[in-house]
C-alpha cells in the first residue's frame, strides 16, 4: 500500500528556526548590509531585517529562502549549518598552516632616487655601510629556509636593491642549494626602479626565474615628479626597463605597483592608459603609507580616505569599461577583496589577513641583521619606533622570533573575530587587520576603529564592490572574472 503525505507535511516548521550570527550595517535610510561570519552579504530594508531578527519567516515569501541560503538562519534541531559555518572559516584561516612563505631580504638602504612619499628612510648611494653584507644574508637565509611553508617567496627590497646586485646573486645561488636538501620551492623577486637595470641583471634572471617588480606612477610629467633622480629620467628609465623585462624574459616577469599622492587624485583615467601602454596587465590603486618620507614631507596628509576613495572609484569605473571592451585589465586590490567576498579560498595578501600577516604572513631581514614583523614595521623602526622588531639573524632563531611576546600579542590583539568593533562589523570577514598602521596613526595595535582611514578606506571598497555585483549585472560579470 502505497501512502501519500499532504503538502503540509512537507512545509518547514518555521517554529524551530534560530538565528545564526548576524551582523548588520546601514547603506541608507531603508537599507541595511547583513552578513554572516564567512562574508556572505544580503541586502535588506529595515523591515526585512526587522522580520529576520524576529524569526518572522515564511517560505516561499522570498526573505525565508535567502535567509537560508546566506546562513543568517538554520534549523534548531540540525547541526549542518554551523557546521558549515565552522568549515568555511577553517578554509579561510587554512594559511595558518604553512606559515610565513614571505621572506623580504633589504639587501641595501641605498637608493639613487629621491622619492617625497618613499615608505623608507633612504640613504644616499655612496654609503656602503647600510648594505647587507653576506654573513648576515646567510644567516637571514636559514632562517627563512626553516620557516613551516613550503613554497618560500625571497623579495629584495631596498633603498634599490641593484645597488647590491652581487648580494643578491650570492643570496639566489645559495637559497637554491640550500632549499634542494630540505624540499623547499623557492620564488624570487627583485623590487626596483629598474634605473640600474643591465644585460648582466636579466641574464641572471632569466637563468634563476627572477621575477621583476617596479612603481610606475602614471605619465612622464607625473613619474618624474613623484620619482624624483638627478637627470629627471626615472619615468625614462623605468619604461625602458619595462620593455626590456617583457622582451627578454616575458610579458608576465614584471609587475608595477603605483603611489597615489596628492597629484594622481584628478588624473587616474591618464594612469590607467599609461599602464595599459606599457602592456602591463591590472594596476594596483595604492593609497600612501604612513612612513618614512611620506610622514617627513606631509605627502600623506595632503589627502584623506574619502578623496583616495573617490579616486579609486573613477578609477574602476573607467577600469571596468576597458574590461567590457574586451581586453582583461583587473583593479588589483579589487581582486583581492573581490576573492575574499566570493569564495573561502585562504588570502595571500598579507594585509587581508586575520589574525594579520606580520610575522606569521611575512618576516623582514634589515641589512644589518634585525628582523622585522612587516616591511611596515621596518619602516616604523627607521623613524625611531622599534614596536614590532622582533630580534637579530645573529642572535634569534625563526622560532625565537614567531613566538616571542611582541609577536604573540600584536597576533592576538589582531584577531578581528574576536576584537571589540571588529567582531560585530558586517565588514570584518572581508576586511583584515593592520596593527601596524593602527600603531603608527593611533598609537594603537587595535585602533579607534570608527577614526581609522584604514577602516573607512576597506569599507568605502567592500561597500561599492557589493553595489555593483548586485545592481550592475554587466559590471558584476567582469568582477566574478576577476576573483576567479
Amino acid at each position: 500500500m502505497v501512502g501519500f503525505a499532504s503538502a503540509d507535511s512537507f512545509r518547514p516548521d518555521t517554529s524551530r528556526l534560530r538565528l545564526l550570527p548576524i551582523r548588520f550595517e546601514r547603506l541608507g535610510a531603508d537599507r541595511f548590509l547583513v552578513g554572516n561570519m564567512v562574508g556572505d552579504m544580503a541586502e535588506m530594508t529595515a523591515t526585512e531585517l526587522e522580520r529576520l531578527c524576529a524569526l518572522d519567516l515564511t517560505p516561499g515569501d522570498g526573505l525565508y529562502e535567502r535567509a537560508f541560503e546566506k546562513l543568517f538562519v538554520g534549523s534548531a534541531d540540525q547541526r549542518a549549518p554551523q557546521q558549515l559555518l565552522a568549515l568555511r572559516l577553517r578554509s579561510r584561516l587554512s594559511f595558518l598552516r604553512a606559515a610565513t612563505p614571505l621572506h623580504l631580504f633589504v639587501v641595501t638602504l641605498r637608493c639613487e632616487h629621491s622619492c617625497p612619499y618613499c615608505q623608507v628612510s633612504r640613504q644616499s648611494k655612496d654609503r656602503v655601510r647600510y648594505d647587507m653584507d653576506s654573513a648576515t644574508a646567510s644567516r637571514a637565509l636559514d632562517i627563512a629556509l626553516s620557516a613551516p611553508a613550503p613554497m618560500i617567496k625571497i623579495e629584495f627590497q631596498g633603498g634599490e636593491p641593484l645597488l647590491n646586485f652581487e648580494l643578491i646573486r650570492w643570496i639566489v645561488v645559495t637559497a637554491e642549494e640550500r632549499a634542494m636538501s630540505l624540499g623547499k620551492q623557492l620564488q624570487f623577486v627583485i623590487t626596483t626602479n629598474l634605473a640600474l637595470l643591465d644585460d648582466e641583471v636579466l641574464e641572471f634572471c632569466a637563468e634563476h626565474d627572477v621575477l621583476l617588480s617596479t612603481s610606475l606612477d602614471g605619465p612622464r610629467d607625473l613619474h618624474n615628479k613623484n620619482r624624483p633622480r638627478r637627470g629627471q629620467n626615472s619615468y625614462e628609465l623605468a619604461v625602458a626597463g619595462i620593455g626590456r623585462i617583457r622582451e627578454r624574459l616575458g610579458p608576465d616577469r614584471v609587475g608595477a605597483l603605483m603611489t597615489t599622492t596628492e597629484a594622481s587624485l584628478d588624473r587616474v583615467e591618464e594612469i590607467v592608459d599609461e599602464y595599459l601602454a606599457q602592456g602591463l596587465d591590472g594596476i594596483f590603486l595604492r593609497p600612501l603609507s604612513p612612513y618614512g618620507h611620506a610622514i617627513k614631507t606631509k605627502q600623506f596628509h595632503k589627502y584623506d580616505a574619502r578623496e583616495w576613495l573617490e579616486f579609486w572609484k573613477r578609477g574602476l569605473r573607467y577600469i571596468l569599461e576597458i574590461n567590457k571592451s574586451g581586453r582583461r585589465f583587473p583593479e588589483f586590490y579589487s581582486a583581492l577583496i573581490l576573492r575574499r567576498m566570493l569564495s573561502d579560498e585562504p588570502i595571500g595578501y598579507v594585509d587581508l589577513r586575520s589574525p594579520a600577516g606580520i610575522g606569521l604572513g611575512a618576516l623582514v631581514y634589515n641589512y644589518d641583521g634585525t628582523v622585522f614583523a612587516s616591511d611596515e614595521a621596518r619602516m616604523l623602526a627607521e623613524m625611531g619606533d622599534r614596536s614590532f622588531e622582533l630580534g637579530n639573524v645573529h642572535e634569534h632563531s625563526y622560532r625565537d622570533m614567531v613566538l616571542s611576546d611582541t609577536l604573540v600579542t600584536a597576533v592576538a590583539d589582531s584577531l578581528t573575530q574576536t576584537a571589540p568593533q571588529c567582531s560585530t562589523c558586517v565588514f570584518e570577514p572581508n576586511c583584515g587587520a593592520d596593527p601596524v598602521y593602527h600603531h603608527a596613526t593611533q598609537g594603537d595595535l587595535l585602533g579607534i576603529k570608527p577614526l581609522s582611514e584604514f577602516c573607512e578606506r576597506q569599507k568605502g571598497v567592500i561597500t561599492h564592490l557589493f553595489e555593483l555585483l548586485e545592481h550592475s549585472p554587466e559590471d558584476a560579470a567582469v568582477l566574478r572574472e576577476w576573483a576567479s
